[in-house]
């Protein structure tokens, strides 16, 4: 469950690099979107691959992600990277992402508790 507003959407979507959306054609909502910053030439991180629940499992996530690691403008970027869910692994494994990142270690400053990793137990 999200707790971005509509508001948010737009504003993120706003600052992407590259976005590639889908809307429904008889209401014109939003029903799925990925988007990606990146410099071009090092780095591309997909930040949202997102599906609207009544969607989910009719194939727009592939959909989405092709458009994504497909794109002209990424094509020649060294590193295509993304932040997942562990039970999102196999799904992204068939575009060729792996959780072996050579000894990078994901950090994170946030103001979010619900992203901050409860404190390590003193031994």
């Amino acid at each position: 469950m999200s707790d971005r507003t509509p508001a948010d959407v737009a504003h993120l979507l706003e600052h992407s690099d590259l976005i590639t959306a889908v809307t429904h054609r008889r209401s014109d909502r939003l029903i799925g979107f990925a988007r990606v910053l990146t410099d071009y030439t090092h780095i591309a991180l997909v930040l949202d691959v997102i599906v609207d629940d009544s969607h989910r499992g009719s194939g727009l996530g592939s959909v989405l992600l092709d458009a994504m690691v497909n794109h002209p403008d990424l094509t020649t970027v060294r590193s295509l990277e993304l932040v997942c869910q562990p039970n999102l692994i196999p799904f992204y494994r068939r575009w060729g992402f792996t959780d072996q990142v050579g000894p990078s270690t994901l950090m994170r400053r946030t103001t979010d508790p619900r992203l901050k990793a409860p404190p390590l137990a003193d031994s």
